[in-house]
């Protein structure tokens, strides 16, 4: 699973034009904190990952650019992955494009717009 999870960020990265060597952190929902896959790709990487709470990412609902109806029932968001992203990137963050989701994984990318 890790290597799904890494593919799946790296391929975000390529689409969004970032870097690798250039973010900050993985983010993703508390829930998914233990997720061997998750946490092995942030080591890989190098960053620290953010655990953000069901509260924070409801918060950053409004701007999340799609919806799924089955994370919605769940979690109570549209996205986690974009959610997750927004709100571990600060309360001024945009997502660079729209999640990219694969059989298995789903990632976002979110960049501050702090000045």
């Amino acid at each position: 699973m890790a290597e799904a999870v890494f593919e799946a960020v790296a391929a975000s990265l390529e689409r969004c034009g970032v870097a690798p060597s250039s973010i900050d952190a993985l983010a993703t929902a508390s829930a998914k904190s233990d997720e061997a896959g998750i946490v092995t790709t942030a080591r890989q990487l190098g960053v620290p990952l953010i655990c953000v709470p069901e509260n924070e990412m409801k918060l950053t609902a409004s701007r999340a650019a799609t919806t799924s109806t089955r994370v919605f029932a769940l979690m109570g968001v549209p996205s986690v992955a974009e959610t997750a992203a927004l709100a571990a990137a600060g309360p001024s963050s945009r997502l660079l494009a729209p999640r990219l989701a694969t059989p298995t994984v789903t990632c976002a990318i979110a960049v501050s717009e702090a000045t």
